[in-house]
């Protein structure tokens, strides 16, 4: 896979740890503390609190320093070299569908063909395809209008609504790549990527329903906010937009050709034309890529975008993705640290030994470092560096089921560390203490309900 390869192309061979088992596991939870507390008592960025953890690692590891930044760095740009182009690319992808007016396609006719019983369940619909391609800030920015508006006209609480369309875009950004934590993490343990995406999909699907409609139900008796008139439910209609069924076609069309990819793997012979068509377009490089430039022209030029239009839509998705290609980056160096140091081949053996289930074992290091620091991203990018050893040892159906365990954990109860938290406080107009009642006990139960359906894959994968 192009991933892997960019990954290990160009990371220090291992070396030989320099410490004891319990200097190094002292030296890991020294770094992860250190990486905690940067992050949520100094208000650290985590691009900055990553570089600080992963010296911190390397010096009570014993390492040399030299070889500790060399090893960050390497770490960082194999990380950002694999990963980074992906980011950016499904930001311009999202940005051309939400300035386009497909986003606003997609949530007219589905909502527009619901019935008052089915509202809900139509909302975690457009949750989940709104939140197929775009970061989870952006598609709750844009998701907000749509939650008041069709709340007002219904007469329900926005609870009710907004629980159902928040757990759809979670349950994306947890575990459905392209988004960068699931992409960081195949990319770390080496997951076959299309495997993975129809496993994300299965697994999305029961948790959506499990922590949307279903939990919204209790999460509105609970918490209940009429819609009253707290936001400006108008939204910028544009004159054209593309249509449901073009819209709908695009966004599917990068995952069509990576699940393409998946099956080609299993059903077409190595060698012949076919194969070789279907590995090329099905990587996720060129599978957005393809995305990006058919959104060109189907939800710009298509709805009356000049050329100068389109530029400027792609340029303006750039910027607000740094940070984010940053974290990922110095996420890719800590782990490589963890790596390099013996650390994580120290988990791998305890792992082992333990009996207890490895995905288990994700999962809690995932909620762990999650509750901590508030980054999902983090979370994802961190367990996903510790569990690599374990990883290589493990069937290819296992390893993607490992992305998925520590996705399900990098969602577990965000709280006020985490700015989805004032996020959704803010939109929604509640105090802390209802927003702990809905958003973070939804996403409590989609981690868990994640977990659960990750464990009972793992008997049939």
């Amino acid at each position: 896979m192009m991933l892997t390869a960019l990954a290990t192309a160009d990371a220090p061979e291992p070396v030989k740890a320099v410490a004891g088992t319990g200097q190094l596991i002292t030296a890991a939870l020294i770094g992860i503390a250190v990486l905690v507390i940067a992050i949520t008592y100094f208000k650290l960025h985590p691009f900055l609190a990553l570089i600080l953890g992963s010296l911190t690692v390397g010096a009570i590891a014993g390492r040399q320093m030299l070889d500790v930044v060399a090893s960050f760095s390497a770490g960082v740009g194999s990380t950002v070299s694999g990963v980074g182009v992906l980011i950016a690319l499904g930001a311009m992808f999202g940005k051309l569908l939400a300035d386009s007016g497909g986003a606003d396609q997609i949530v007219d006719t589905i909502v527009g063909r619901s019935s008052p019983r089915m509202l809900p369940w139509s909302m975690a619909a457009i949750g989940a395809i709104i939140g197929l391609p775009m970061f989870f800030e952006i598609g709750l920015v844009l998701l907000m209008p749509v939650i008041f508006l069709v709340a007002k006209r219904a007469e329900r609480s926005i609870i009710s609504l907004g629980i159902p369309a928040l757990a759809g875009l979670s349950a994306m950004h947890g575990f459905v790549p392209p988004h960068p934590g699931p992409l960081a993490a195949i990319d770390l343990v080496d997951a076959n990527l299309g495997l993975t995406l129809g496993l994300g999909v299965l697994v999305a699907i029961p948790t959506i329903i499990v922590a949307g409609p279903l939990f919204a139900r209790f999460a509105d008796r609970w918490v209940p906010v009429p819609a009253g008139d707290l936001y400006d439910a108008s939204t910028d209609k544009r004159e054209r937009r593309p249509s449901f069924a073009i819209t709908l076609a695009t966004v599917l069309l990068p995952v069509v050709l990576m699940m393409g990819k998946a099956f080609g793997d299993i059903l077409v012979d190595d060698g012949t034309t076919l194969r070789s068509v279907l590995d090329f377009i099905g990587e996720p490089f060129v599978a957005l890529l393809i995305a990006v430039i058919v959104a060109i022209f189907t939800f710009g030029i298509g709805v009356g975008m000049t050329k100068e239009d389109v530029s400027d839509v792609l340029s303006s998705s750039l910027p607000p993705i740094a940070g984010i290609i940053l974290i990922v980056g110095a996420g890719g160096g800590f782990k490589q640290t963890l790596v390099d140091t013996g650390i994580a081949q120290v988990v791998a053996d305890f792992v082992e030994d333990s009996g207890v289930s490895v995905l288990l074992i994700a999962w809690l290091v995932a909620v762990v470092i999650r509750v901590a620091t508030g980054s999902a991203t983090v979370a994802t990018i961190t367990a996903a560096g510790i569990m690599v050893p374990i990883a290589a040892g493990l069937p290819s159906g296992e390893v993607s089921l490992l992305v998925l365990a520590i996705g399900a954990g990098s969602v577990f109860f965000s709280h006020v560390n985490d700015a989805g938290f004032w996020l959704v406080k803010e939109y929604f107009g509640l105090s802390v203490g209802q927003t702990i009642k809905s958003w973070s006990i939804m996403e409590t139960v989609l981690s868990v309900s994640g977990l659960v359906v990750v464990l009972a894959l793992n008997v049939v994968v």
